[in-house]
């Protein structure tokens, strides 16, 4: 592609006020989000002592987000997304204050924070897939691969940026974290209400029905390249994330604290960020299944190296590879999946992403977790590590089609 047509391309995404304001929102309520995890994470740690504990963090934000996705794909798909998101920022605002009012009454439990950890992923069980839908309707479908890859960098840069401020902020005051969780929320609410979008109606109509709520996990099972997009990263995710098991390298095994923490939480972001304003300024235009199954086994591989050092900085550049590389394959796949949905399924669509990807985030925390507290921290992440190539491999021989797709391009056409 020339630079003209390159600069054209960004000046012309630029100058999309919805876009601008759905991307100052997202980045900002994603900055909220991580600064509030990694305070949940640490206080956990901090009061048990266990990685059984800080598993089952992610297990209470799993569970509700595998009950309810289906049915906030349908409301997603019916109602204003963009109200939706809105609600759901209000309730984990409220649920920000209550954790700031049980700190002043010396009542933040385990239980209480195992109650935050439930409720949150009940929230985000119906933000998610609204969030998820709303982008490619702000732009044209031509421009939608490169969107997608500065909506990931904000994304990656709230990553980056949430746990390096909430750990500083933890480290000087616990209380403080969650002020500024509340102001983010409100700025990120403040964009998002500017925003104009708009969503075609349901064919099925007013009626919730049982067909209509399961329409999304028909659809992405009729379609096999997204269906191994998103069961590629599930497992990838489940197997190789080593998250939930931060809290014990940094206090345990590297004793670099909070502050540390929080570095070693923004690391992988780092990596991710760089990717995302490369493919920005040079989005992938030919081999991107190839691309997408290597970047996976980049991930696993350099997740185990991480899981066996014993420096802080070679844990920093580990996981800083282990975000470039998986930054490749969330661009490729979050593009392929809009790119293969209808506008109308979209929200659906985008609920059983949620399921698979989403909610795996979670679910590869708990898993994290159990088998940190059965084989060790060290083991259950080289495990994790070699899983993820494993899955690489064997994915690329199940779905040919996908490893085999050279260009991000739709096939699909919206009917109203």
């Amino acid at each position: 592609m020339s630079q003209h047509s390159t600069a054209t391309e960004l000046k012309d995404l630029f100058a999309n006020k919805s876009f601008v304001r759905f991307w100052l929102s997202r980045v900002g309520a994603g900055v909220a989000a991580q600064m509030l995890m990694v305070a949940l994470a640490w206080q956990m740690y901090d009061l048990t002592s266990s990685a059984w504990d800080l598993g089952l963090v992610g297990l209470y934000q799993f569970c509700p987000a595998l009950v309810l996705s289906l049915l906030a794909g349908h409301v997603a798909d019916r109602f204003p997304r963009k109200n939706i998101v809105m609600i759901t920022w209000f309730l984990q605002a409220v649920v920000v204050l209550g954790v700031v009012l049980a700190m002043g009454q010396d009542a933040l439990t385990r239980d209480f924070l195992l109650l935050v950890s439930l409720i949150l992923g009940t929230v985000r069980a119906f933000q998610n897939p609204a969030q998820q839908a709303i982008l490619p309707t702000l732009v044209e479908t031509r421009h939608l691969p490169r969107a997608m890859a500065l909506n990931s960098m904000g994304y990656q840069a709230s990553v980056m940026a949430g746990p390096a401020i909430g750990g500083l902020l933890f480290a000087i005051h616990g209380t403080s974290v969650y002020v500024a969780c509340l102001i983010l929320y409100a700025m990120s609410a403040f964009w998002l209400l500017r925003l104009r979008t708009s969503q075609l109606p349901m064919q099925e109509g007013d009626t919730v029905t049982m067909e209509s709520v399961l329409a999304g996990v028909v659809y992405v099972w009729r379609s096999k390249v997204i269906l191994g997009s998103i069961t590629l990263d599930l497992f990838a995710v489940l197997l190789g994330g080593a998250t939930a098991l931060l809290p014990i390298y940094a206090k345990d095994i590297l004793h670099v604290g909070p502050f540390g923490l929080g570095l070693l939480r923004a690391a992988p972001a780092v990596g991710a960020l760089m990717v995302s304003l490369y493919l920005t300024r040079w989005p992938l235009r030919h081999k991107v299944g190839r691309y997408l199954f290597g970047s996976i086994a980049v991930f696993g591989f350099a997740t185990f190296v991480f899981a066996l050092s014993e420096s802080f900085v070679l844990s920093l550049i580990a996981l800083l590879i282990s975000g470039a590389a998986d930054m490749v394959s969330v661009v490729i796949r979050h593009t392929i999946v809009q790119l293969e949905t209808p506008e109308n399924m979209r929200g659906r669509v985008s609920a059983v992403n949620t399921v698979f990807v989403g909610a795996s985030n979670q679910l590869g925390e708990f898993e994290s977790g159990a088998t940190a507290a059965w084989f060790g921290p060290v083991p259950a992440v080289v495990l994790g590590g070699l899983g993820t190539v494993f899955v690489a491999v064997l994915w690329s021989f199940m779905f040919k089609t996908l490893y085999q797709r050279d260009q991000l391009v739709s096939t699909v056409e919206d009917k109203p």
